[in-house]
């Protein structure tokens, strides 16, 4: 890959929009869990109405950016710091993660409550790869150092070895499409694939992308099938299916999100995952995020938001 040299201000576009299409698919994602909204309504272009609001998915991206933002960097503690501050409940925090930031906040060090998940195994969850594209996309053209930083920032709530390689995979999706963007190329589905994998340690997860990368011509349906669609709530059963998503459709943003919708499962972090790496390829607008999807989505945290100058 050709070397890419980043001002601040460039590697933060391409956060920014990658977080919106995180946040985006994430809250669309979330609306199928409710009654009311169609897929096949989706599928003709006729999304629900709005406000769309987003989840546990969007609330922690929101602070990995912001901790990329103000420091260039993920740092482990200032991280967990930062999660079991914001954490609301309400937002669809699943139990482990929610346990484990609740004992962060009465002064548990991180490293103890994420240890001591699941019976001492940490979790696998799929919950660190649903913040991280956006981080990715900040070190566009840098995949071991996206994956690094990914590490880094899954640790904090999961130290099983599944839950960060499947960090690792979305990260480095992220960083090659953002990379793609400003090469002006759109890379081949499979050689895509190969990109990440050189990045992923040998897991579960890195079996099933490798089994992905033999599906790419097949069905939504039949990939979901055969990668899982999140529904077990694990790295092994979710990051595969979105990298196939990715791989497929990573300059048709609406498709990407739509696949993941006629998928079901864990539609809203499926989405997320997805809509973050194809944004960082896509931008906004276009065939990227729609506008009117970010119009119909729930306004982001304050604290969030891109500094004036930066």
């Amino acid at each position: 890959m050709m070397s890419i040299i980043l001002y601040e201000r460039a590697r933060l576009d391409l956060c920014y929009d990658s977080l919106a299409g995180l946040s985006v698919g994430d809250a669309l994602g979330a609306q199928f869990f409710t009654v009311g909204p169609s897929k096949a309504d989706l599928a003709a272009g006729n999304p629900p109405p709005g406000v769309w609001e987003w989840t546990d998915d969007t609330e922690m991206a929101c602070s990995v950016v912001a901790e990329l933002r103000d420091h260039g960097e993920v740092e482990p503690d200032r991280l967990a710091a930062a999660f079991a501050e914001r954490c609301e409940p309400y937002r669809g925090y699943g139990v482990g993660a929610f346990i484990i930031l609740h004992q962060v906040r009465q002064g548990m060090p991180w490293r103890e409550a994420a240890s001591a998940a699941f019976g001492g195994q940490g979790s696998c969850g799929n919950g660190a790869a649903m913040r991280v594209a956006p981080l990715g996309a900040y070190f566009a053209g840098e995949p071991a150092r996206a994956a690094t930083q990914a590490a880094r920032s899954a640790q904090v709530t999961h130290v099983h070895p599944e839950g960060i390689a499947g960090a690792a995979a979305v990260a480095v999706a992220a960083a090659h499409a953002a990379a793609a963007r400003l090469a002006g190329t759109r890379p081949g589905r499979t050689a895509y694939l190969d990109q990440v994998l050189a990045h992923v340690p040998e897991s579960a997860v890195r079996r099933r992308i490798q089994r992905a990368k033999s599906l790419l011509g097949r069905s939504v349906a039949e990939a979901a099938y055969e990668l899982g669609n999140g529904a077990a709530v694990t790295a092994q059963d979710t990051v595969a299916f979105t990298l196939w998503v990715a791989a497929r459709y990573l300059d048709d943003y609406p498709s990407a999100i739509k696949a993941c919708v006629e998928a079901g499962g864990d539609v809203d972090t499926t989405a997320a995952i997805a809509g973050g790496i194809v944004a960082a390829y896509t931008g906004v607008g276009g065939r990227g995020v729609p506008e009117s999807w970010l119009d119909h989505r729930e306004a982001l945290p304050d604290w969030c938001l891109r500094n004036p100058d930066g």
